[in-house]
């Protein structure tokens, strides 16, 4: 009898802690939600598109909604290529 209740424990000690790790890895892969995760702010009254990982503002909204990306995408090209720079350097 005590033998079942030391299994019992031990398998429920180890699903808490599979359940907190995953809760955690799925936490870390959503994010919060918070307005602080924002990626990218479209304002329609100024005509402005900020994204907000490379620190880029554009004031010509309605033809990046048009189809005009050029500048969007070279900008984030950029930032990818100088962060891979600069993860060689540290590196090296």
């Amino acid at each position: 009898q005590a033998l079942k209740v030391l299994t019992a424990r031990i398998q429920e000690k180890d699903r808490s802690e599979r359940a907190a790790k995953d809760a955690a890895e799925r936490k870390s892969l959503v994010g919060s939600g918070d307005r602080s995760d924002r990626i990218r702010t479209y304002n329609f009254p100024q005509g402005r598109l900020t994204d907000h990982r490379i620190n880029l503002t554009l004031y010509k909204l309605l033809s990046i909604l048009e189809g005009d990306l050029d500048d969007v995408v070279n900008a984030l090209q950029a930032h990818e290529a100088a962060a891979q720079l600069a993860a060689l350097e540290r590196n090296a």
